[in-house]
C-alpha cells in the first residue's frame, strides 16, 4: 500500500518502474564527458528544422519515441505523457508530440521539471490509474537565451556564476512491468525564496530549496544522507553545489561525499567555457537517462536521490524587479533485483 510519510513524501508500496529511457543531446555537448552515454547527438542545433524552437520539439519527438521503442512498447501502451520545457505555452513539448495521439498532461517547473514529471508518473502508475506513462523534459540554449536574456547575436558577456543551458531532452518510461530500476519514493518540494535577483546566478536561486526538499526527504524517511551512494541535483553548478552544502551544514547533515550535480558532470567547464556548469531543463534529464540509470541498473549504484533544481522566473517578472523563488523535487531511485536474477 502506498503511504504518505512525514510533511512531504510519498512512499511507493508497489514501486513503479522505469521501462526504458532514452537521451537526445545536441551540438555542445557532444564535447562534453557524458556525449558517449547519450543515445542520440546532433552536430546541428537546429536538428534539421528552421529554428531552435523546432529543433527542441524534434529533440522531444526523438527522445519519447526512442524511449518507447527501448521499453519493448508501442505508443498504444502509453496512457499519459507528462512533458515539460523551458518556453512560453512549452511550445517545445507541445509541438514535438502534437501527433502522437497519447493524453497529455503539461508541466512546468522550471529546470526542476524532469523530477515533476517523474514524480507525477510514478504516483499515476503506482495509484492504479495507468500502466505505462511518459514523463520527459528538455532545454535548449539558443531558445532559451532569446527567450529570458539575450540575443546570441548581442555576443554579451557572462559572469562567472552563469550557467550553460543544456541542448537536450530526456525522456522516461515509467511502467508497472519489472525492470532493473524502480522509484521507491518522491518528496515534492516547496518554493524557496531567499530573495536572488540575478538571473545569470541561477545556482544561488536554487541551492536553497534543493537543501529543503533534500532535508525534508531525510526526515520524512527516517534516514542519513548515507542511504543513498549519491544525492545527484540538477543544475546548481560550482556556485550553487558550495552553497547548498553549506545550508545543509547547518542543519548538521553533510552530503559532501556522495553529492554530485548534473550541471557540473555535463560539461568539462573550463575548457568549454560554460563558466560554473550546466542548466535547463534538458540537463538532469539527459544526465539521468544516459548516466545515472546505467548506474544503477548495473547494481553499482543501489540508491540514489535525484533531485533536479528549478528557478521560477519569467521575462515579465525578472523586468518587473521581482525576486528569483527556487523549487526541487526528490526521486527516490533504486537498484530492483529481477525475479530470477
Amino acid at each position: 500500500m502506498n503511504e504518505k510519510k512525514g510533511k512531504q513524501s510519498i512512499k511507493f508500496g508497489n514501486p513503479p518502474y522505469i521501462l526504458g529511457a532514452a537521451a537526445v543531446a545536441g551540438p555542445k555537448e557532444i564535447d562534453g564527458p557524458m556525449a558517449r552515454y547519450f543515445d542520440r547527438v546532433s552536430e546541428d542545433a537546429t536538428f534539421g528544422k528552421d529554428s531552435w524552437e523546432e529543433g527542441e520539439s524534434e529533440m522531444v519527438r526523438q527522445a519519447v519515441t526512442l524511449a518507447i521503442q527501448k521499453a519493448g512498447i508501442v505508443k498504444q501502451d502509453i496512457r499519459y505523457i507528462f512533458a515539460g520545457d523551458l518556453l512560453g505555452q512549452l511550445i517545445a513539448s507541445t509541438f514535438g508530440i502534437k501527433d502522437m495521439e497519447i493524453p497529455v498532461f503539461g508541466l512546468y517547473g522550471a529546470c526542476s521539471t524532469c523530477g515533476e514529471a517523474l514524480s507525477l508518473a510514478s504516483m499515476t502508475v503506482a495509484a492504479g490509474y495507468a500502466d505505462n506513462v511518459i514523463a520527459e523534459a528538455s532545454s535548449h540554449y539558443g531558445s532559451a537565451e532569446k527567450q529570458f536574456r539575450f540575443p546570441l547575436e548581442y555576443g554579451n558577456q557572462r559572469p562567472l556564476s552563469a550557467t550553460w543551458t543544456v541542448t537536450g531532452s530526456g525522456a522516461f518510461v515509467v511502467s508497472d512491468r519489472e525492470s532493473d530500476v524502480c522509484i521507491q519514493g518522491v518528496t515534492t518540494g516547496q518554493i524557496v525564496d531567499y530573495g536572488v535577483k540575478d538571473s545569470l546566478n541561477m545556482g544561488a536561486c536554487m541551492a536553497p530549496a534543493a537543501a529543503a526538499v533534500i532535508y525534508q526527504n531525510l526526515q520524512d524517511f527516517g534516514i542519513k544522507p548515507t542511504y543513498y551512494d549519491r544525492i545527484i541535483t540538477g543544475d546548481l553548478g560550482k556556485v550553487g553545489k558550495t552553497i547548498l552544502e553549506d545550508l545543509l551544514s547547518m542543519n548538521n547533515v553533510d552530503i559532501s561525499a556522495n553529492h554530485m550535480d548534473c550541471g557540473i558532470e555535463i560539461f568539462e567547464n573550463e575548457e568549454q567555457d560554460t563558466h560554473s556548469g550546466g542548466s535547463g531543463c534538458g540537463c538532469s534529464a539527459t544526465v539521468l537517462a544516459g548516466y545515472i540509470l546505467k548506474k544503477v541498473s548495473s547494481g553499482e549504484w543501489k540508491r540514489v536521490l535525484f533531485v533536479p533544481t528549478g528557478a521560477l522566473l519569467s521575462t515579465v517578472s525578472y523586468n518587473e524587479g521581482q525576486t528569483i523563488p527556487g523549487i526541487a523535487h526528490a526521486v527516490m531511485i533504486e537498484h530492483h533485483e529481477k525475479k530470477g536474477e
